[in-house]
């Protein structure tokens, strides 16, 4: 029997309703002969009761003085309310089902608490309880490290739970279950005609992620790539596909050969601009400029240097900041807030002549004023007031057909 890891995020969890298909999901898979681990999130979102954000606004309204170590302890409590949940409803069901935490599934982490790394799965305990008969439920998110304390992995670590574990176990997929029927062209909440994609390369998706597609985290792609893993991204309140992410020679050779040069449109939102002049004299203001924001351990991103300067973006609660930092080193930074990233990505773009007239000329259209650009292989980026950012999105999306994608047979 093969097996397969499914992972289920927090609105999959937060309803009775939702919770009910899970159980509809796990049972179709089971039928197919699949030895299954169930990696689970955190039941819900902000503001439900055991939701990760609302466990710690507990700490946060009385001083927030708690030790990242003891943090940790918090933080994992809504994946461990989600397994025991879950496994009580398999069971019910005439479902044999144990539930592990992430320490107890063998996840040996380093001592980062907040945002540790896995070091390595220690699978026998996992493997046992699936020859046993049972479906296995791994609070995700979460590991230990060798001396016992308990670790979070940090944002999107439900993800990463899910594919380290199907690499470890070799498992033949890995289904991660979210409210959306796979990855989509576009955030649909602001381009209404979005649509999912049957099949993406490792590569594509893990670029949507890091430009701000919040499907999968970027980390949990890579691990994937890494061992070669299929993904398949689909909805829990659906029946269809969804996505299947799997590596590009996989993609070629399956037929789904695809003339496309772009395959969606990502955005990063709440970043300031902020640009810097050289002082007369002075050569090495970028070398100024950066170490000064890695010393304040300030994030920065979108970066253009020139001989006269630098222009870069920062998240905008730490503009102010990020300003102050540089007057106090003898600098007079002018700061445009309220910006967005807009990302246009796809793997067939590079070497291809007319794709930045094409975004251009989507923008000229609407009036956008692009405030800087940059490219890469894959995406190109351009810097647009946030007040335009849906319109931006929407208009290149249009421009590039993406609501008619052609997947070529």
């Amino acid at each position: 029997m093969h097996i397969l890891v499914q992972k289920f995020g927090g609105t999959s969890l937060s309803s009775k309703e939702a919770r009910e298909l899970v159980i509809k999901h796990i049972q179709r898979e089971r039928q197919r002969q699949y030895q299954l681990v169930v990696v689970v999130s955190a039941m819900g979102r902000k503001g439900d009761p055991y939701a990760t954000d609302t466990l710690l606004s507990l700490i946060a309204e009385h001083g927030d003085a708690l030790p990242v170590k003891e943090r940790d302890l918090l933080q994992g409590c809504g994946e461990i309310i989600s397994a025991s949940v879950l496994c009580s409803l398999l069971r019910a069901a005439g479902i044999p089902a144990i539930a592990l935490t992430g320490g107890g599934a063998g996840i040996i982490t380093d001592n980062q608490f907040g945002k540790a790394r896995i070091l390595e799965i220690r699978t026998d305990r996992i493997r046992h309880a699936l020859q046993a008969g049972n479906v296995v439920i791994v609070t995700g998110f979460q590991g230990v490290t060798e001396s016992g304390d308990f670790t979070t992995l940090g944002r999107g670590g439900s993800d990463t739970s899910a594919t380290a574990l199907g690499a470890a176990l070799q498992a033949a997929r890995v289904d991660i279950y979210t409210d959306v029927n796979g990855i989509l062209t576009a955030d649909p909440r602001i381009v209404k005609d979005a649509r999912a994609l049957s099949v993406i390369s490792y590569g594509e998706v893990g670029n949507m992620a890091r430009q701000g597609a919040k499907v999968i985290h970027p980390r949990a792609v890579e691990i994937a790539q890494q061992a070669r893993i299929p993904l398949r991204v689909r909805s829990t309140f659906s029946e269809e596909e969804g996505t299947l992410v799997t590596d590009v020679s996989d993609v070629l050779h399956s037929g789904a050969v695809r003339d496309r040069h772009v395959i969606g449109v990502a955005h990063v939102s709440g970043v300031t601009q902020i640009t810097v002049q050289a002082q007369e004299g002075h050569a090495d203001v970028q070398l100024q400029v950066f170490q000064a924001m890695a010393r304040h351990h300030i994030s920065v991103d979108f970066i253009n240097v020139n001989p006269g300067g630098a222009v870069y973006t920062v998240f905008d609660q730490d503009a102010d900041k990020a300003v102050a930092v540089l007057q106090e080193i003898g600098y007079s930074p002018r700061a445009v807030n309220g910006c967005a990233k807009i990302s246009v990505i796809g793997g067939g773009m590079n070497g291809v002549p007319g794709i930045m007239a094409r975004i251009v000329e989507a923008l000229t259209e609407e009036g956008i004023p692009i405030l800087q650009s940059a490219d890469s292989n894959t995406t190109i980026w351009v810097l647009v007031r946030e007040s335009y950012m849906a319109s931006a999105l929407q208009s290149l999306h249009a421009k590039f057909a993406l609501h008619d994608i052609k997947e070529l047979k």
